[in-house]
């Protein structure tokens, strides 16, 4: 947004919101001296008396220690002080949490929203654009509150007249720069109200490690890995198709297979079924094969055949469930089925033509109409283009890790991720498994680093939650394998 200068011959003093930003007093030569220290004084009055209803608790706690230094003197004073200091440090070894919570949390926030934020709020406000004036006044968005914790400083900031969220998001970068944070996000509050999010230090650096299987699984809410204000990033899968997205070592298989140990659970006791194709010749999927009721890796035509019974089973289920109800819920009788496929584009773009159609066709008709009877896809895929995979709108949810281009952030999580702050293409190779992701109700993307499966995590999880198989050897490539052979070495 544009620094605006608005002529008027009059203007109310409610006319516009924000705050006023007062200028220093240049007393005419026509004022006396002791007319210009009356003013000043009574400016300085005005502000000492902002500066108690700012502060409330700052305030109360000054006049109850001058009130007890003239009740009490400075010895008993100074006496009563090292017993509240004392107790004080006794709470936070007693209850670290709640110490926090109640007293180094909030204490922190104040002194760093006017340290690092409210001394420099109104010069920041005016060059990055952010101010107005009307007829001569410099009106500049109200900073409201500070929220500080270990990792982001969060700003309220009441927006001015004629202002929108998108005149903050179109200069988070000058913003972040300014207050020397990693990144800046903008998160609407309410109408009128943002939240600006400065990451001082970005708490998903370090691997998190595989968690724990449920045995019965949430399909609302399966955790795969944690957010960036530390929450747990959970997945809605009932009733949705998935996108992962991602550069070559982004980390899609972090997401798959937090993915399959969220619904392991659900897979020993038959209530899902996992139906995978590898079109990178079994690379990624059969360190996981026990666990998968179907497998195609080796030719087109299997995998083709994996989606043509897919589709099969969504009809037959269609029938089945016409008119009973509008959303299948998993039972062993009726289980949710996830078709996951790995490297999409190996099917949608980088083969014969007769592939490429008949591919297209049938995970169309699964996006398009097996969610409701719960026959799923989740697939992962490098290039998110529309000549690589031109029904990519069919999927619900979509996950976007470190990209090549600025522009594929767009393609995946939708026209202007980028500028509410999704800097996919600036995710370092570094950090695989972390990117963005557009949660339910949230406007803005959320940052999301998902939990990094091992091999040792992957055979664990195959001899736990495997379900019983009736042939002897299922897949070739396991006929060799000894119980104690990790899954990665089977692999190989």
């Amino acid at each position: 947004m544009k620094r605006t200068s608005v002529a008027a011959t009059w203007t109310r003093a409610g006319a516009v919101r924000g705050q006023r930003a007062d200028a220093l007093l240049v007393p005419p030569l026509r004022l006396s001296l002791g007319a210009v220290l009356a003013i000043n004084a009574g400016r300085l009055l005005r502000r000492l008396a902002g500066a108690v209803v700012a502060h409330p608790v700052l305030t109360v706690v000054l006049a109850v220690v001058l009130l007890l230094d003239l009740l009490v003197g400075p010895t008993r004073l100074l006496l009563g002080g090292m017993a509240v200091t004392v107790s004080l440090g006794a709470w936070r070894l007693a209850r670290p949490a709640s110490f926090t919570r109640w007293v180094s949390a909030p204490v922190r926030s104040r002194w760093r929203g006017w340290w690092r934020y409210r001394r420099h709020w109104q010069p920041v406000m005016a060059t990055t654009g952010l101010t107005t004036v009307l007829a001569g006044t410099e009106y500049v968005p109200r900073l409201r509150r500070v929220v500080c914790t270990g990792c982001v400083d969060s700003a309220l900031v009441g927006l001015l007249a004629g202002q929108a969220p998108a005149d903050f998001e179109g200069q988070v970068e000058e913003l972040a720069h300014t207050f020397r944070a990693l990144s800046c996000r903008v998160r609407v509050d309410r109408p009128g109200r943002v939240w600006l999010d400065f990451t001082h230090t970005d708490p998903l650096t370090e691997p998190i490690p595989a968690l724990v299987v449920p045995d019965i699984p949430d399909f609302t809410a399966l955790a795969l890995g944690v957010t960036a204000d530390g929450s747990p990033w959970r997945l809605r899968l009932l009733g949705s198709h998935v996108l992962i997205a991602g550069a070559t070592g982004s980390g899609k298989g972090s997401v798959l297979w937090s993915l399959v140990r969220a619904l392991a659970g659900g897979i020993r006791a038959g209530t899902v079924q996992l139906w995978a194709i590898d079109p990178k010749g079994g690379m990624e999927f059969a360190f996981g094969a026990p666990l998968f009721h179907r497998l195609a890796y080796r030719t087109a035509d299997d995998m083709l055949l994996v989606l043509e019974d897919a589709v099969t089973a969504m009809r037959d289920r269609q029938a089945r469930l016409l008119g009973l109800t509008r959303l299948h819920q998993p039972t062993a009788a009726e289980p949710l089925v996830v078709v996951l496929v790995d490297e999409l584009a190996a099917l949608t773009a980088y083969t014969d033509r007769d592939t490429k159609r008949k591919a297209a066709e049938l995970l169309q008709l699964l996006l398009s109409q097996g969610r409701a009877v719960g026959v799923l896809v989740a697939a992962a895929l490098q290039d998110p283009g529309k000549d690589v995979l031109p029904f990519r709108d069919l999927f619900p949810t979509r996950i976007a890790l470190r990209l090549v281009e600025d522009v594929q952030v767009d393609m995946v999580l939708g026209r202007g991720a980028r500028d509410r702050g999704a800097h996919c293409d600036r995710i370092p190779e570094s950090l695989p498994g972390v990117g963005y992701v557009q949660l339910e109700g949230r406007r803005e993307p959320v940052r999301v680093r998902a939990a990094h499966v091992t091999d040792a995590d992957l055979a664990a999880m195959c001899a736990d939650y495997a379900p019983p198989c009736t042939a002897e050897t299922p897949w070739p490539f396991l006929a060799d394998r000894s119980p104690a052979t990790g899954a990665g070495e089977a692999a190989a």
